[in-house]
């Protein structure tokens, strides 16, 4: 069945806030993913969106997602994507549509002279892992991934 990529739209919000609950269960962490259909919505679609959505179509319905955000290098002196979830429902998995996703982001960069698609990968998730094997990306190996979140962001922003 052919995948058609297009932007999202607004109706498209809570099916993508369901994607990215269902993410967060397979990546072990459900009780973490607090995200609603208002604030995805507001990201998406508000004033001055910082977040950005293609969404896959297949029959019907959605099949996945892709939601993203730029980056800047000041090595390159240009932007970039971080693709911060990739998701295909189940029923639509091994059908090329996590394929056409990327390769909608990768002409994005492309077109518009962006210097790099990157994502992070959990260590464990092996099908993922095999799968962004076979598009030639390749691991940032010597860079640590670090995070300052509730009280620890709190307390160094002094509050």
């Amino acid at each position: 069945m052919p995948v058609t990529i297009r932007p999202a739209e607004p109706a498209d919000v809570p099916t993508l806030v369901r994607f990215v609950h269902e993410l967060a269960a397979y990546e072990r962490e459900p009780e973490s993913c607090l995200l609603t259909g208002d604030q995805l919505h507001d990201a998406l679609f508000g004033d001055a969106p910082a977040v950005f959505a293609t969404v896959a179509v297949q029959g019907d319905g959605l099949a996945g997602a892709a939601i993203w955000f730029l980056t800047y290098s000041t090595w390159t002196g240009v932007h970039g994507v971080h693709l911060e979830d990739l998701y295909v429902s189940p029923d639509h998995r091994r059908h090329g549509v996590a394929r056409a996703l990327l390769a909608d982001l990768a002409r994005t960069c492309v077109d518009r002279g962006w210097a790099r698609l990157e994502w992070a990968v959990l260590d464990w998730n092996t099908p993922a892992l095999d799968f962004y094997a076979t598009l030639a990306s390749e691991p940032l190996d010597g860079w640590t991934t670090h995070r300052v979140d509730g009280a620890a962001l709190t307390a160094l922003a002094g509050r």
